[in-house]
C-alpha cells in the first residue's frame, strides 16, 4: 500500500477514461508538486491538463488511482480538501449583477478567515473599483478579481485552471505580478496551468509537461534547462536525445539531454518534450 503524502498535491497511478471514450484523459499519472513552489503545468489542448486538476478539486473520479491534497483523498474528503484550496478557472466566475465588492463579502461569508482587507488592498493597487458591477469589468480584470479572492481565502494552495488563456499581454504581466507577490508573502503552493510558456519562465520554479494522457518532464525549471541543449540537427549528439523536430523557419534542431552546462530555454524544453511525445515516447 502506497503510503498517504502530507505533500501539497500528490498523485498515485491516476488514471481517468471518461465513459464512452476511448481514449485515457490520464492514464497512470504518478507525480506531486513542491510546497512553496509555483508549477507551470504545460500541454497541449486535450493533454489531460484540466482534468489533473478537476480530480485534486474533487470534481473527477478517477478511473484508478488517487488524487491526494495534503493527504486527503480529494474526491472522498472534498470538504475538507477544499478548505485547503484556492481555484481560478479559465472563465472567472463572477456574477455579472453583483459589484466586486459584493464578491468580497460573499467569499467572506462562505469561506472563514477570508483575507477581505487584503483583497481589497490588492485591488485597489490594480485600481480596480470595488463598485463596479462584475458584467463591466475587462478580462483582465474578472481575472485579477478572482485571484484577488483566491488568494484571500488564505489557503495554502492556489490551482489555476488556464486562467491567462484570453488576456492581453499587459492584463498577463499584472496577474503574474499579482501571483508572485503572493507566494513571496505567504509561500502559497501554486499550480498554474497555461499555453504562455515564455512570460512563465521567469515566474514559476518547476515545470511539468503533460503529453496526452502521460507526463513528460517534471523538474525544476533551473535543473532542467541545465541539463537540456538545442543542437542542430545534423550535429554530433554528445547527450541523450530526446527529440529532434523543426521550428519555424529554421534547420531542424535536437533537445539533448546533456550532465551539466546546458543552453536550452523553456519554450525550447517544452517542444522537445511535446515532440518527444507525439513521437511516440514514454520519458517519465
Amino acid at each position: 500500500m502506497v503510503e498517504v503524502s502530507v505533500e501539497p498535491l500528490v498523485a498515485v497511478g491516476l488514471a481517468k477514461r471518461y465513459r464512452g471514450r476511448h481514449e485515457w484523459a490520464l492514464e497512470g499519472i504518478d507525480i506531486s508538486f513542491r510546497a512553496g513552489a509555483i508549477t507551470a503545468l504545460i500541454g497541449p489542448n486535450g493533454a489531460g491538463k484540466s482534468t489533473l486538476l478537476r480530480a485534486f478539486m474533487g470534481f473527477e473520479t478517477p478511473t484508478r488511482g488517487r488524487a491526494l491534497v495534503r493527504g486527503m483523498e480529494a474526491r472522498r474528503r472534498r470538504a475538507d480538501a477544499l478548505r485547503h484550496v484556492g481555484y481560478v478557472s479559465q472563465k472567472a466566475a463572477l456574477y455579472r449583477d453583483l459589484r466586486v465588492a459584493d464578491h468580497l463579502a460573499l467569499a467572506s461569508a462562505l469561506r472563514a478567515g477570508f483575507d477581505r482587507e487584503g483583497a481589497r488592498r490588492r485591488l485597489r493597487d490594480l485600481a480596480i473599483s470595488l463598485d463596479i458591477r462584475a458584467g463591466e469589468l475587462s478580462g483582465g480584470q474578472r481575472a485579477q478579481v478572482a485571484l484577488a479572492i483566491a488568494i484571500g481565502t488564505r489557503a495554502p494552495i492556489l490551482i489555476l485552471d488556464e486562467p491567462m488563456s484570453s488576456l492581453d499581454p499587459i492584463a498577463r504581466q499584472d496577474f503574474l505580478a499579482m501571483l508572485s507577490a503572493s507566494v513571496a508573502e505567504t509561500g502559497v503552493t501554486v499550480v498554474v496551468a497555461s499555453h504562455i510558456v515564455a512570460e512563465l519562465e521567469g515566474v514559476c520554479d518547476d515545470v511539468v509537461v503533460l503529453a496526452p494522457a502521460h507526463v513528460m518532464l517534471h523538474d525544476s525549471i533551473a535543473h532542467a534547462r541545465a541539463t537540456h541543449s538545442l543542437v542542430p540537427a545534423d550535429a554530433g549528439v554528445a547527450g541523450d536525445a530526446v527529440a529532434t523536430f523543426e521550428r519555424a523557419g529554421q534547420p531542424r534542431v535536437s533537445l539533448v539531454r546533456v550532465s551539466d552546462g546546458g543552453n536550452s530555454t523553456l519554450d525550447d524544453l517544452v517542444l522537445g518534450y511535446l515532440n518527444a511525445a507525439r513521437q511516440g515516447a514514454r520519458t517519465c
